[in-house]
């Protein structure tokens, strides 16, 4: 049965991907995977050996759809569309995921800096068991990032939920030379994608 309500699940923490999600008229629910922060996480998004960036993101957002619409289910709750999605920061084919510290989101900043990069961004629509998945993949080209810059990076105190160690919307902004793709995707929520397959999967959306 396809869901046709402009209503839906979003699975996600994200306070970014809940404005996106305002900005196509979306009414959401939070439907979170574990309850307090304290429990241990649902999914092992370590990548596999070997496991290329756009295998990976694909199978972390499939299991995150799986484990959402496990969960909506177990809670008894409402039957409606649950979204889900990831990012990942890449370059030279190594992935980027969230920083594990202060050190390590050093080292991701001074990686990107005075290259070009990638941001995937895989968001999945789980209805009934079926999953929908869509991928963006943007190029996004940093300056030289001088020692204080990334000072001023490491000061946010959102800089380890952040793949690649930096946010589009915040400091890095001034870093970018240039940028091909999606702005919204390297957010965290590709707002073409999303409009998409919401509506595939019978969302009605602007209203």
């Amino acid at each position: 049965m396809i869901v046709s309500e402009n209503q839906i699940y979003l699975a996600s923490r994200s306070l970014r991907r809940r404005e996106l999600l305002k900005q196509i008229g979306v009414n959401y629910k939070i439907l979170l995977m574990r309850e307090t922060l304290s429990r241990p996480a649902d999914i092992d998004e370590t990548p596999l050996p070997d496991e290329s960036p756009t295998d990976y993101i694909y199978r972390i957002v499939h299991t995150k759809a799986e484990q959402g619409w496990i969960r909506l289910k177990q809670r008894r709750l409402p039957l409606m569309p649950v979204l889900v999605a990831d990012t990942v920061v890449t370059i030279d084919g190594c992935i980027l995921g969230k920083p594990r510290d202060l050190v390590h989101a050093e080292e991701m900043l001074k990686t990107l800096s005075g290259h070009t990069h990638q941001v995937l961004t895989a968001i999945a629509v789980v209805v009934q068991d079926k999953i929908q998945i869509r991928l963006s993949t943007t190029m996004v080209r940093f300056r030289e990032i001088g020692r204080r810059e990334i000072r001023a990076c490491l000061a946010d105190s959102k800089i380890l939920d952040m793949a690649g160690a930096y946010a589009i919307q915040g400091i890095a902004a001034a870093f970018i030379v240039e940028i091909s793709g999606s702005y919204s995707g390297v957010m965290g929520l590709p707002l073409f994608e999303t409009a998409q397959v919401l509506e595939e999967s019978g969302v009605t959306l602007f209203l």
